[in-house]
């Protein structure tokens, strides 16, 4: 039963992580269908931001706020030079462009940091273990799991209660209706952005403090298993994104801890083939909707 509740929590840690990255997933996929793999580098953005700052003697709390702050204004830079000019093009041509985004942060931060792995050192207050029955946690866990709760509420208080959500909504649903009853699409679109930027930001600091290292190319892999979360929740369904990413991560947890060890390197694919058997059952995802059935 210890071990079994171990790895819950530690399900539960990945997939509240996978959770934040697909909701940005999310957003920006219901408004624009644009499938974004640089979103996954935006972690890595975030990380290398407090951690270079931390480095300078910034204080820690302060040096996070500003990295996941630099994480935002690059998810606009990439929003406004990289897809903005090619929202009229196809589908191909999105999913091409965001690889090379993609590829283009972890080249420049390669180019700045250089591509070895580094450790990230969060305070020991952070890091100590406590006793809760028969399970030790750090408080990082405890942590892990306030932000993304408290993160979740704000964010779907602001996708359904302020204007801007409503009106990414209302993109989401139909963005021609929207445009034709006064919606400004560029301000939903960026608003969708900032929230995924944010979102990333968060999940970034928060997986380079529970697994202590990082590197250039961290983000690419968790990006694309928070797509495949979004996908199995129903790419997006704002609830979905949270569910699909909770479901990954004890998946995951569970085939990781109680399968052969022979087979634990081989995680990843057993995510592909999560995805694969959820859409066989539910094409369109957990709570996704189809194309047709949209307004």
């Amino acid at each position: 039963m210890t071990f079994f509740l171990v790895q819950l929590i530690n399900g539960l840690k990945m997939g509240s992580i996978y959770a934040l990255i697909a909701i940005g997933y999310s957003f920006v996929y219901g408004i624009l269908r644009l499938i974004n793999f640089a979103h996954g580098d935006l972690l890595m953005i975030a990380t290398y931001s407090a951690w270079a700052l931390m480095a300078a003697g910034v204080p820690v709390g302060l040096a996070i706020v500003i990295g996941i702050i630099i994480t935002l204004i690059t998810s606009l830079l990439m929003e406004r030079f990289a897809y903005r000019p090619l929202r009229k093009a196809n589908v191909e041509t999105t999913l091409m462009t965001s690889l090379a985004v993609s590829v283009l942060l972890q080249n420049i931060v390669t180019l700045i940091f250089s591509p070895q792995i580094k450790a990230f050192k969060l305070p020991d207050a952070v890091t100590q273990r406590i006793q809760i029955g028969s399970v030790q946690l750090q408080v990082l866990d405890i942590l892990i799991f306030a932000v993304t709760i408290v993160t979740l509420v704000v964010v779907s208080f602001l996708v359904k209660k302020t204007k801007l959500g409503i009106a990414m909504r209302a993109c989401s649903d139909n963005m021609t209706a929207a445009e034709l009853m006064g919606v400004n699409i560029n301000h939903a679109i960026v608003f969708a952005f900032v929230l995924g930027g944010v979102l990333a930001g968060i999940a970034g600091i928060m997986y380079s403090g529970e697994y202590i290292s990082f590197s250039p190319d961290m983000g690419f892999m968790i990006g694309v298993k928070a797509f495949v979360a979004a996908v199995i929740g129903g790419i997006g369904s704002f609830g979905g994104a949270a569910i699909g990413g909770l479901i990954l991560g004890i998946l995951e947890m569970f085939f990781a801890g109680y399968l052969p060890t022979e087979v634990t390197n081989y995680r990843t694919a057993f995510v592909f083939l999560v995805l694969i058997v959820v859409l066989l059952i539910k094409p369109n995802g957990i709570l996704g909707v189809s194309t047709e059935k949209r307004s």
